[in-house]
């Protein structure tokens, strides 16, 4: 399991019916901003379900990156564990710009990630890896304090997990309870499932941000993704 930050991946655009990621060298980078990269793809092409740390895995709490505040999400539990059976990668993609506006310090997310991998394990899941943007263009920590293009939902934190682990995130999905993590997956190139759990209180829409599903929680969307063909039809599952 990794903990890994995003930056320097851009994606290209060429219609919102079809992203696609431009394709380079992705950094691999471990627990720090502009860490060292390099590192070689972990596994064979193939799909992974991407999945939002606050409001969709954890009851949101904002700003919390105490372990002993931490917990499931309504449905999260069982709907992780549904997921885990299916035996696909499972990455978790988050926004931490409590780094950039001094509300923690990117150390303490190391504790975090820690409990959120051993919640994984008593769903009966693997946590791949941990990807987080500790980034806001209106921080007050200087080195954080910036535009990026790991920040949800521009893309950079899904294709570099995608560059690090041999993802083919065309036949991947995510999913998240705002319309922030649909366009992030959409403009990485995936599929998007949406958690209408009440988090998403804005609604800007757009071509970007229509997800291929709605549902209530990730119990349901679980459901829906192993019992209603989606990952099949995408070419998730043989």
């Amino acid at each position: 399991m990794t903990m890994s930050t995003g930056a320097g991946f851009r994606a290209r655009r060429i219609g919102p019916g079809r992203p696609v990621a431009a394709r380079g060298q992705p950094p691999a980078l471990r627990g720090r901003d502009g860490g060292a990269a390099g590192a070689m793809p972990e596994r064979r092409a193939g799909p992974a379900i991407f999945l939002d740390k606050d409001g969709t895995l954890l009851a949101d709490v904002p700003y919390n990156v105490n372990p002993d505040r931490m917990r499931f999400a309504p449905g999260a539990r069982a709907g992780l564990a549904r997921l885990a059976r299916l035996g696909l990668p499972l990455i978790v993609i988050s926004n931490q710009p409590g780094v950039a506006l001094g509300k923690f310090g990117i150390d303490d997310l190391q504790p975090m990630r820690r409990k959120l991998e051993a919640m994984f394990l008593e769903a009966g899941a693997s946590m791949l890896d941990f990807c987080f943007c500790p980034h806001h263009p209106q921080g007050v920590h200087p080195a954080y304090t910036k535009i990026c293009d790991c920040r949800k939902p521009a893309p950079g934190l899904l294709c570099g997990a995608a560059g690090r682990h041999g993802i083919d995130i065309v036949a991947s999905w995510f999913i998240g309870d705002i319309l922030d993590d649909v366009e992030a997956g959409r403009r990485a190139g995936c599929h998007t499932l949406l958690l209408d759990n009440g988090n998403e209180t804005e609604w800007r829409g757009s071509e970007w941000r229509r997800p291929d599903h709605v549902a209530a929680d990730l119990d349901e969307a679980s459901l829906w993704l192993v019992h209603g063909g989606a990952l099949r039809h995408a070419g998730a599952l043989p």
